[in-house]
């Protein structure tokens, strides 16, 4: 069983799946296996196996690894939206304004 300091990308564990995708495109079958391994005795992630089990399948079908990626930086991940509440402080807030007049210009209370 592989440990993390073998696994053939270093930041594996930290990485989101869309990177990953990308990342293990430059990696043999042998070094799939291994992180395939190491992903179902540890965090066993049902989308990163699937993602790990069919690149291994399209090598197996005769695809090849393609170079460049390994070091690719991975992509920023998304702030989490705000737990509830409202984001607006009393220095963000709007300035107040009158309420808007209803009717007529000449005749505030009268409707046309």
């Amino acid at each position: 069983m592989s440990t993390h300091d073998e696994l053939p990308l270093a930041d594996y564990d930290h990485l989101p799946l869309s990177a990953l995708q990308h990342r293990i495109r430059s990696l043999g079958a042998e070094q799939l296996g291994q992180l395939l391994e190491y992903e179902r005795s540890h965090a066993d992630r049902l989308p990163v196996v699937e993602v790990l089990t069919a690149r291994l399948r399209q090598l197996e079908s005769g695809a090849t690894p393609s170079p460049g990626e390994p070091g690719a930086e991975p992509l920023p991940e998304r702030p989490s939206p705000p737990r509830g509440g409202s984001p607006v402080t009393p220095q963000t807030a709007a300035e107040p304004s009158p309420p808007p007049r209803h009717g007529h210009p000449d005749h505030p209370g009268q409707t046309e």
